[in-house]
């Protein structure tokens, strides 16, 4: 099989996990609605293109390993949406105003809120396609490399410090995507080749009726995109795996 190789390089990267009350915690890794979300934005696509977004999300796979350990900040911020300058609507990229929508509490009541994110870390994203259709490997990597609209890491604060595509492999051939992600190597915080082996924290779909080694969970990162909601999860594995020149 064929795979995109990623490279998230961000000051902050979140990827969005169950909400609790005020706390929007961030999973160590990307899922599945996360990075069809990012895929759909780098091709174009909307809110409204909900039967695209569901068949990439049900197409996609992916492998992702951090290549730097990232810290945990919590941003703690609240706002007054009563207030007049929050009244007004926000411009979008589109050229239209965007209204909040909800009730009286949430269109105009004191919010606080505080969102969990990962600092500084640098992951390798191994992605692919399990089966046929559109878009195929070859559209998303052309997508990433020149999207339609900017990207972001999970929430729109996470701004990319570099382009996302790997600049020397951007697509590699395996057997599966651990063992793609196994052969691309380590970066350096600054950006270059590890010149050793390491053991990296990994997660990865487990084989289909296969036990695997490692720890297996229950992740919840799947989206119904017609009603703008999380729904669905699935099993993950996570665990150490040896990447590196040998």
């Amino acid at each position: 099989m064929k795979a995109a190789i990623l490279r998230f390089d961000a000051p902050l990267m979140s990827f969005g996990s169950v909400i609790v009350d005020h706390h929007g915690f961030t999973d160590l890794f990307p899922g599945k609605a996360m990075l069809t979300g990012l895929i759909g934005n780098a091709l174009g696509y909307d809110h409204n293109d909900a039967e695209r977004l569901a068949e990439l999300q049900e197409r996609l796979d992916f492998a992702a390993r951090w290549d730097v350990e990232p810290a945990v900040m919590v941003d703690y911020h609240t706002v007054d949406l009563g207030s007049q300058k929050m009244r007004s609507p926000g411009w979008t990229t589109y050229g239209s105003p965007e209204h909040r929508a909800g009730g009286p509490a949430a269109r105009y009541g004191i919010h606080q809120r505080y969102r969990h994110y990962l600092v500084d870390g640098l992951m390798t994203v191994a992605l692919g396609l399990v089966a046929g259709g559109h878009p195929d490997l070859e559209t998303i990597v052309q997508a990433l490399n020149k999207p339609a609209r900017p990207l972001f890491v999970g929430r729109k604060s996470c701004l990319p410090s570099r382009p996302l595509l790997d600049p020397w492999t951007p697509i590699l051939e395996g057997t599966d995507l651990l063992s793609i992600l196994a052969r691309v190597p380590i970066w350096t915080r600054e950006g270059q080749v590890l010149e050793e082996v390491r053991r990296v924290r990994t997660c990865w779909t487990p084989p289909s009726g296969e036990e695997s080694a490692a720890a297996t969970r229950l992740v919840y990162d799947l989206r119904d995109w017609h009603n703008q909601l999380p729904a669905g999860s699935r099993n993950r594995c996570e665990g150490l795996i040896e990447v590196g020149l040998r």
